[in-house]
């Protein structure tokens, strides 16, 4: 993967030289640049940092990212899956505004304003992808991943879920609800492969790879 780490820091080589996306610092490494990747806005910063070992992102990866905002973390994503191509979804008009203003320059990612708890929706505007990424910070989060899953990960691919608990239930502990929808999860047919707290970046967060059972 185009992932540099170093002194627990992390960065992607960047496929756009000197142009950066949300302040982010610029640095060479072998005649190289690359772009730090602040895992204080990016969740999936957080995870590589915390020890996520089991995704290894393919730069001709297909990519459906659920829950786009603005581009940070999909920026560094176009870095890794440079010859491959994001699908970007977004709810927000005015975050998918600075999102197409990303992909003017990023020709790797295509927006979709949509809500991903819809996915037939926008079904015909996307093939099989490898990859399917959600940070969609609503209660009923994990049955829209599903749902987007079940439409449009290829059977060999990967998943990824980020779990805020307390855009699910804020007068549940943290734990229990991380165990309430890794069952949901299994339940419904997933294995999950690695599963990673987001702390000290991000306050009872969590993170679950799947794949689907055979």
């Amino acid at each position: 993967m185009n992932i540099y780490v170093k002194d627990e820091e992390i960065a992607t080589k960047n496929i756009v030289p000197q142009k950066r996306v949300y302040g982010e610092q610029l640095f060479e490494e072998n005649g190289e640049e690359f772009r730090f990747w602040n895992p204080n806005r990016s969740k999936l910063a957080a995870a590589f940092l915390n020890g996520l070992e089991k995704l290894e992102i393919s730069q001709d990866w297909k990519v459906l990212y659920l829950g786009a905002s603005t581009g940070t973390t999909v920026s560094h994503i176009s870095d890794i899956a440079k010859d491959g191509l994001i699908y970007a979804v977004e709810f927000s008009p005015v975050s998918m505004r600075k999102l197409v203003r990303l992909c003017e320059i990023r020709p790797n990612i295509a927006p979709i304003l949509a809500d991903a708890t819809k996915p037939k929706k926008y079904m015909d505007l996307l093939e099989k992808v490898d990859f399917v990424y959600c940070d969609v910070a609503q209660p009923n989060q994990t049955n829209a991943f599903i749902d987007n899953i079940n439409l449009f990960l290829k059977d060999v691919g990967l998943a990824m879920i980020m779990i805020k608990s307390r855009s699910i239930d804020v007068n549940q502990k943290p734990q229990k609800i991380f165990k309430q929808e890794e069952k949901k999860l299994k339940e419904k047919g997933f294995s999950i492969v690695e599963k990673v707290k987001l702390e000290p970046y991000e306050k009872d967060h969590i993170c679950f790879l799947v794949k689907k059972n055979f």
